[in-house]
């Protein structure tokens, strides 16, 4: 097949065409004509007859463009936007005045449009093609396209995420015209959410991405090639679909070329569709064309298939076969854990995920940075090219097609379930031999309209779904949906019920209500399926917004909630703060990831976790929920060689029923190891040591062990008894070496706390657990008072409380109506004399657990603005106030520190509280306790609820 070679426009995007792509420069790209059909007009006046008026760069869209209409408070947005404070709330109102209008819910185009768009353009058939016939490849339009050569209809596509191509038959040589329209509204509501059309991710742009090509081949020519490889006997069947114009001659066999080798295939025709069939095997002379593809070693095997016409098809494959039981995965025959992420089609500065490898390479690349071998394409499915990509990397691909939930359900009869089963076929189609494509759904959390009947509607045509395609292509396992339904059908399944904090489960979660451990496992869930369980989009845990990356969006989409983040932060006097509330909340995220994740590689026979996500969600309220963000770009508080310690393909597992220990008694833990390598290793060295952050050695040992493949518990016990002077923290690190390096390595932070020796200093201060007549007596006296707020007697906000926990925000406090925890963990000086006796970071620890859970946030804007807490706990960017745990004011003659949580009583009696009181206590009888602030008796009265 040849393509027409027009020579590349290089205007306001750049070059037109992008290096790196699959084929060489053959596209359409070009200043197109161009007109907008707002009113649907275009049709009955034959627009496609008449020279379009305007001119736009293609391939592109119009929002890159800047055409369109300006956003405005009546924008018809595609997708839920589940707070409406934005169109009501005064402290949004200047965001709603035209021309300074900001959105606080997702990333915002510079203008946007919904409707039909007309492209056109001259094209030049060459002499050269007389008699050939004419393909034109629209690689991804978004969405429907109808298509006009002359005047003359040529047909039209609804395929969402896969190439448009249109035959053109055979055009005579000379210029014709070529018109396109594009209609980017919902053209089956396949659910508004979905990834595929959402202004919550991508945006909903209107245009062609990609490559746009006319191609020639003969009048019989190769349609479709498909390749089963057969991993046991290395047998590759080869299965091909031919098609020519009317009576033209057809080839009569096909040469399948692999290996060094032809096999010939005889062609069966039937009118002017045929079809072959031929099974080639590796050559048992060359070792290289058996190799197997799997993550560690991505070999890939060329195939070209030739007709004697000079047709000719080219494709990749690997020889691999993924298996599901209820031991859990396997690849080649090799225990496998899926270590995923989703990928939601986040590409700020286009809009549209990239059609060229070399992006992608990165993607591929950044996320085994972090120890990923897996990427879940969250109700959609991406160009060739990620395919490409992650075939060379050796990255598991989950695909999707839509969200059909919220506006639309599926399996009643509407129209998303025939386009479900079309679109499923078109992306077989393009993307079926592609070894790094392993897994498919039809899509995200299917809905069924919440009734009875609509559900059991739902999983019945789900149910019909997975079987059809499990028989028509068993290259890849299915399921029923990401999400729900688990039904008997699937080969795997997805589902949210393996993680440490649900939708909803608020502060009651094990995260925010248990103490933490490091045992936790999900083998009791898992054992009720006869297939894998992958757990569903875990984690969700946010951080607090890098303002900084606003210099980055210089594309479609803009960070403009960022501005009205950065504005609240300035109106509460805390902008100075933000790279800091970066940091430390951006630690504590990784702490919750970190456990998030072990706790699935604790659990034997499970079979993986998807992330949501290793970069940052910037719709649904705006959930800042990546390590990295959407560019995919480190945030400055965490690496991949940190985060691979505890997510790769070997990692050293600790479990602790604890992580406070008493000096001076036994300390019990067991060692396990998840590894899902390449072999076992054998003879292993298994080391561990206790040591405190100063570097003093606590205890150690070893063990010498074979590690199997797999997450089997191996119970390696130790029980060392650790002994301090004074409070510590320390840290458990694990490592397995093997022929004389350090194959893997992780670690756990631990707390070692003595009794608390009661001094006679702290004798002449106050310990209160309220603010009465009796304390500012006290207080006026120049007396000294520690004051303990228990949680619910501290004073609170009416609207948009403030719910203290110990993790991160969960997805967004925008998208869940307030979901607990709305905080962001705490800032502090580790080196503040207060803090002297109590070892902590800067951010929340798991030590902090003890005394956060029961806790509440002191209300900063109720006292004067120069009151500097020692202990800051970090609020919701949506609301960004002052707020504390322990603060330090004057009043009148007195002086006091007011914590947020009780200083005695039930709760209060762990020896993290009993430390952290007793550190406060001695720093009041010291010479440095001054604070620096006056508070009125009316100011301190405030900060206690009534």
């Amino acid at each position: 097949m040849q393509t027409l070679g027009v020579t590349p426009f290089l205007g306001l995007f750049g070059p037109a065409v992008l290096a790196g792509e699959r084929e060489a420069s053959g596209d359409l790209a070009a200043i197109w004509r161009r007109a907008l059909d707002p009113d649907d007009e275009g049709l009955s006046r034959r627009w496609y007859a008449t020279t379009l008026p305007d001119t736009l760069p293609m391939p592109g869209s119009l929002e890159q463009g800047r055409v369109g209409n300006p956003v405005a408070l009546t924008t018809p947005w595609t997708g839920d936007v589940n707070d409406r404070s934005y169109f009501t709330e005064p402290n949004y109102a200047r965001y709603r005045k035209p021309g300074q209008l900001k959105v606080p819910f997702f990333l915002q185009p510079d203008t946007w449009y919904r409707g039909a768009a007309w492209y056109q353009r001259d094209i030049d058939i060459p002499a050269a093609w007389q008699g050939k016939r004419v393909e034109l490849f629209l690689e991804r339009p978004h969405w429907e396209t109808r298509v006009w050569v002359d005047g003359r209809a040529i047909g039209r596509s609804d395929a969402l995420h896969v190439p448009h191509l249109y035959d053109l038959g055979r055009l005579s040589p000379g210029v014709h015209r070529l018109t396109i329209r594009v209609d980017n509204r919902m053209i089956v509501e396949i659910g508004h959410n979905g990834h595929g059309v959402t202004d919550h991710t991508q945006g909903n742009w209107n245009g062609i991405a990609g490559r746009i090509e006319l191609r020639a081949s003969e009048p019989a020519w190769i349609d479709r090639v498909d390749l089963y490889p057969s991993f046991a006997d290395r047998v590759l069947t080869v299965r091909g679909t031919l098609a020519r114009i009317g009576a033209a001659t057809g080839a009569a066999t096909a040469d399948i070329l692999f290996a060094g080798r032809s096999t010939r295939a005889t062609v069966e025709w039937t009118g002017t569709d045929g079809r072959f069939e031929a099974k080639v095997g590796a050559d048992p002379g060359d070792t290289a064309s058996a190799r197997a593809w799997d993550e560690f070693d991505p070999v890939l095997h060329d195939v070209t298939v030739r007709l004697a016409n000079g047709e000719e098809w080219q494709g990749r494959f690997g020889w691999r076969e993924l298996a599901a039981g209820p031991d859990g995965f396997t690849m080649n025959g090799r225990p496998v854990m899926f270590r995923g992420a989703l990928e939601c089609s986040i590409f700020p500065l286009t809009g549209h995920p990239p059609t060229d490898i070399d992006n992608w390479r990165r993607i591929m690349r950044r996320a085994k940075d972090y120890g990923l071998n897996h990427l879940r394409f969250h109700s959609y499915c991406p160009p060739g090219a990620a395919f490409d990509a992650a075939d060379e990397a050796g990255i598991y691909m989950q695909i999707e097609t839509v969200w059909a939930n919220q506006s639309v359900k599926i399996g009643s009869g509407l129209p998303v379930d025939r386009w479900v089963l079309a679109e499923t076929d078109r992306v077989l189609a393009a993307h079926g031999n592609h070894p790094s494509f392993v897994l498919m759904t039809h899509g995200n959390e299917p809905g069924g309209g919440k009734t009875p009947a609509g559900e059991a509607k739902r999983d019945a045509f789900l149910a019909a779904y997975v079987t059809t395609y499990r028989q028509r292509d068993p290259r890849r396992l299915w399921t029923a949906g990401s999400g729900w339904p688990l039904i008997d059908e699937s080969q795997y399944h997805v589902t949210p019920k393996p993680r440490i904090q649900d939708w909803g489960q608020g502060l009651a979660s094990r995260i925010n209500a248990k103490p933490p451990e490091t045992q936790t496992d999900y083998r009791d869930f898992i054992g009720r399926y006869r297939a894998p369980v992958i757990s569903h989009e875990i984690g969700q845990w946010c951080v607090y917004p890098d303002l900084n990356e606003r210099r980055k969006y210089t594309g479609y989409l803009k960070a403009k909630n960022f501005d009205i983040f950065a504005d609240r932060l300035r109106d509460n006097g805390l902008h100075d703060l933000a790279p800091e509330f970066l940091y430390a909340s951006g630690r504590l995220q990784v702490l919750c990831y970190k456990e998030e994740i072990e706790s699935v590689l604790r659990t034997h026979k499970m079979g993986g976790f998807q992330l949501l996500g290793l970069q940052d969600f910037p719709g649904q309220g705006t959930a800042l929920v990546g390590v990295l963000d959407p560019f995919w770009d480190d945030k400055g508080y965490v690496t991949g060689s940190e985060y691979r310690r505890f997510c790769a393909a070997t990692v050293p597992l600790a479990r602790m029923g604890s992580r406070v220990v008493d000096s001076g008694k036994a300390f019990a833990f067991t060692i396990d190891v998840a590894h899902f390598g390449a072999a076992p290793i054998a003879d292993a060295a298994i080391v561990w040591r206790i040591e405190t952050t100063d570097g003093a050695t606590l205890a150690e040992g070893s063990f010498t062990h074979t590690i199997p493949l797999g997450n089997a518990p191996l119970d390696l016990s130790a029980a060392p008894v650790l002994t301090v002077k004074s409070a510590s923290a320390a840290r458990l690190t694990v490592g397995i070496r093997h022929a004389g390096r350090m194959v893997a390595e992780n670690d756990w932070d631990l707390w070692i706390y003595p009794a608390v020796k009661a001094s006679s200093a702290t004798s002449r201060i106050r310990r209160t657990d309220r603010i009465d007549a009796a304390l500012l007596d006290h207080l006026a006296g120049g007396g000294d008072a520690l004051i303990g707020l228990s949680g619910k007697s501290v004073a609170n906000y009416a609207k948009r409380s403030v719910q203290l926990g110990f993790s991160s925000i969960f997805w967004n406090t925008l998208w869940t109506q307030g979901q607990p925890p709305t905080t962001l963990g705490i800032l502090c000086d580790p080196d503040h004399a207060a803090l002297a006796d109590f070892p902590t970071d800067a951010h929340s620890n798991w030590h902090w657990w003890h005394l956060i859970h029961r806790a509440g946030a002191l209300r900063l804007d109720l006292l004067p603005p120069g009151v500097k807490p020692i202990v800051r706990v970090i609020d919701d960017w949506f609301t960004a106030r002052p707020l504390g745990l322990v603060i330090e004011v004057a009043v009148g003659r007195g002086r006091a520190i007011v914590c947020g949580f009780a200083l005695d009583g039930t709760g209060a009696d762990d020896p993290v509280s009993r430390q952290l009181i007793a550190s406060l206590e001695r720093y009041m009888t010291g010479d440095r306790f001054r604070p620096a602030t006056p508070v009125s008796p009316d100011q301190l009265r405030r900060l206690a609820a009534v």
